[in-house]
């Protein structure tokens, strides 16, 4: 036995181990993905790294079960009716940690409107049904006679660590390299230029994209659990306070821009919220919605124009929530209602998928 193979030996936990090594990290590296969409500000950065740690990990070991089961893959005649499924969940999890790395290292794919990282999203979340339907397919129980604690906690430890420190090391190679991720912010979002509604592109959650709102028509309502209910026009919305605030968007970009409009708070408190009220739901015209703690929600501003000129249509107009700190999809375009509720409103996730059909 060559020394190389003694050290896969050590290195190498046994099979089911790494079975259910790969459901872990599959699973670890699928929810800090889902959990960091919903992360912007600052103190959120560990979870971003702990989920690049995680897909490190994961190719680590995925490389380990691929190189045991090779043979069963390459000789057709050793298939069963699962193999299929079983090798296109591989290359659906081997594609999404490519095109995670490959943003990761300052890549640029434009994909019709996409970018690499909404295609590693789209390909992790892809990878649920698949893993299920594998799992249900291969499993088998993990016994203790297949574990060996101390060496195996080890293993992982350190394999982990090693993930950590790839990550980090990926960005010094951007730098380095001086490439498109040198300037990324901790979400791996990266910045666009200039002040106005030209300098960032125009996005939209799923499918929302209603037809111009007639400023002449619309109103805004601020309701639900208030003492006066409100009913203001575009023209009882002239913009008095500036706030520069950053919009980072789940799609990889990001812009810092001074945004001009009316504080949240100041028109809660003229509605006079009751002593129940916790929560604040900003509704779009689409039906597509947010909820914020209403200590939150106070500091918000309802944005009319952005860096001196009116908001566009495609940016949200007549009115726009910025919320600092929040990822893009939070930051809720074409308001036309605010709702103080006790709690948060859980229909907002179903929302998010359907408002725009």
């Amino acid at each position: 036995m060559s020394p190389l193979d003694r050290l896969r030996g050590v290195l190498t936990p046994s099979p089911r181990v790494v079975d259910w090594s790969l459901l872990a990290l599959t699973t670890g590296a699928l929810t800090t993905g889902i959990v960091s969409l919903g992360t912007g500000h600052p103190s959120g950065a560990l979870l971003f790294i702990g989920h690049g740690a995680l897909g490190v990990a994961l190719a680590a070991v995925l490389a380990v079960k691929l190189r045991r089961v090779r043979h069963r893959v390459t000789d057709r005649r050793l298939w069963d009716p699962a193999t299929p499924f079983s090798i296109l969940t591989a290359v659906v999890v081997l594609s999404a940690l490519g095109t995670g790395t490959a943003w990761a290292f300052g890549a640029e794919l434009p994909l019709w409107g996409w970018t690499l990282l909404n295609l590693h999203i789209g390909l992790g979340l892809l990878a649920v049904p698949l893993v299920l339907i594998h799992l249900r397919a291969r499993y088998r129980p993990l016994r203790r006679r297949d574990v060996d604690g101390r060496r195996d906690a080890l293993r992982y430890a350190g394999l982990l660590l090693a993930g950590a420190v790839a990550v980090r090391g990926e960005s010094l190679v951007a730098r380095a390299l001086d490439t498109p991720a040198a300037r990324a912010r901790f979400t791996g979002s990266r910045p666009t230029d200039g002040e106005g509604n030209d300098s960032f592109p125009v996005t939209s959650w799923v499918a929302d994209d209603p037809a111009p709102v007639d400023h002449e028509m619309w109103h805004l309502r601020v309701d639900g659990l208030v003492e006066e209910p409100l009913a203001l026009a575009h023209a009882d919305l002239s913009p008095n306070v500036t706030d520069r605030a950053l919009l980072d968007c789940t799609s990889g970009w990001y812009t810092e821009q001074e945004w001009q409009g009316v504080r949240l708070g100041n028109l809660l408190s003229e509605a006079g919220v009751r002593d129940e009220g916790r929560w604040v739901t900003v509704w779009s015209v689409t039906g597509y919605r947010w909820s914020f703690p209403l200590v939150e929600a106070r500091e918000m501003l309802l944005a009319t124009a952005v860096g001196g000129e009116p908001l566009s249509h495609g940016h949200g107009a007549p009115l726009r929530l910025v919320a600092p700190d929040r990822r893009g999809f939070q930051w809720v375009k074409w308001v036309e209602r605010v709702e103080v509720r006790r709690r948060r409103d859980a229909t907002q996730y179903l929302a998010t998928l359907v408002s725009g059909l």
